[in-house]
């Protein structure tokens, strides 16, 4: 076991041992003929974050046995700036203005240059994961496609009151379980791991990367600035998340209309009301739950790893993620 200091200060260190990396990567773009595309991408993929994606990459690289770090890099900057791309397009997808405080690429850009900046970000990504051998560039590709399949399934359901546990299931699993797996497995794979070890990792990541999402989820209705998650952005979009299908389900009646009518016609001004619908469902407290248990089940897959202090520390981010603490 580490103590929580030492898990903060080694976290950090292997957060600033990322960023590093990712500095040096951008200043070789820059120094080349890509010049123009990194200058237009730089500022967002520098923008900070916690780098949840490739830490575990080098934390799962070191609990499936790997040795030497710099093996495994590429990974972990794939990962990153493969989710950067993700956000950028986004970005362009939710018409959001603002990502922590500071104007979106295409807001402040355009939407041509945002779209284009995504696209090389998408390509940056993938070629570092293509480096790798056959194994991990078929799972990254599929990675790849199942993100672009969990968006559009995600669009489909704008606004759609009928959307099932099923239908979100499978939204974040493409968007971002999908993601957090592909890191921790393939470091596995690099790692020269078993693939007992491989499908631990692997599951995981699932886990850990659905706990993360339903957490992104309750800080949308709850609020947190700090996070650079504003309340109700979701809501406004009418992103059918779990709490509100939860809600929807289990409310009957008045209350059901009630809800429904709010949903369909949401203005800030309804907030409570929300909130108030979403609390006598339960809504909240079954949305922890299922975070407590899909971080619970993430544990249990480390359990056949040694134990070691990456393996230690891979479950102290499983647990953080139940609040996306520093």
């Amino acid at each position: 076991m580490v103590s929580l200091r030492s898990a903060h200060r080694q976290l950090t260190k292997m957060r600033d041992i990322v960023d590093d990396a990712l500095e040096d990567f951008v200043q070789e773009k820059m120094a080349s003929n890509q010049a123009p595309a990194m200058s237009l991408v730089h500022e967002v993929l520098l923008a900070g974050g916690k780098r949840y994606r490739p830490v575990l990459a080098l934390l799962a690289y070191q609990a499936a046995g790997g040795k030497e770090i710099s093996k495994v890099m590429d990974l972990a900057l794939s990962a990153e700036i493969i989710h950067t791309a993700t956000l950028v397009h986004d970005d362009i997808y939710d018409s959001s203005k603002t990502r922590r405080g500071k104007p979106t690429l295409h807001a402040s850009h355009g939407l041509a240059h945002g779209i284009i900046g995504g696209d090389y970000l998408f390509v940056l990504g993938f070629g570092l994961g293509g480096k790798y051998d056959a194994r991990i560039v078929e799972r990254m590709a599929n990675t790849c496609a199942n993100i672009a399949s969990g968006e559009l399934l995600q669009h489909e359901h704008i606004g759609n009151l009928a959307t099932t546990p099923e239908d979100y299931y499978s939204i974040i699993d493409g968007k971002t379980a999908g993601p957090f797996a592909t890191a921790c497995s393939c470091a596995a794979i690099i790692a020269g791991a078993s693939e007992e070890v491989i499908n631990s990792l692997d599951q995981f990541g699932w886990e850990v990367g659905r706990a993360f999402q339903l957490v992104d989820d309750l800080l949308d209705l709850l609020g947190d600035e700090k996070m650079g998650k504003p309340r109700g952005g979701d809501v406004h979009e009418g992103k059918m998340t779990l709490p509100i299908i939860h809600a929807l389900t289990m409310l009957h009646g008045v209350e059901r209309e009630h809800l429904a009518d709010i949903l369909q016609n949401f203005s800030d001004d309804r907030w409570n009301e929300l909130v108030s619908l979403l609390s006598a469902a339960g809504s909240f407290e079954y949305s922890e739950q299922l975070i407590e248990n899909h971080v619970n089940r993430a544990l249990i897959h480390l359990e056949s790893l040694a134990d070691t202090d990456a393996r230690n520390l891979m479950a102290e981010v499983a647990k953080r993620s139940r609040s996306r603490k520093k």
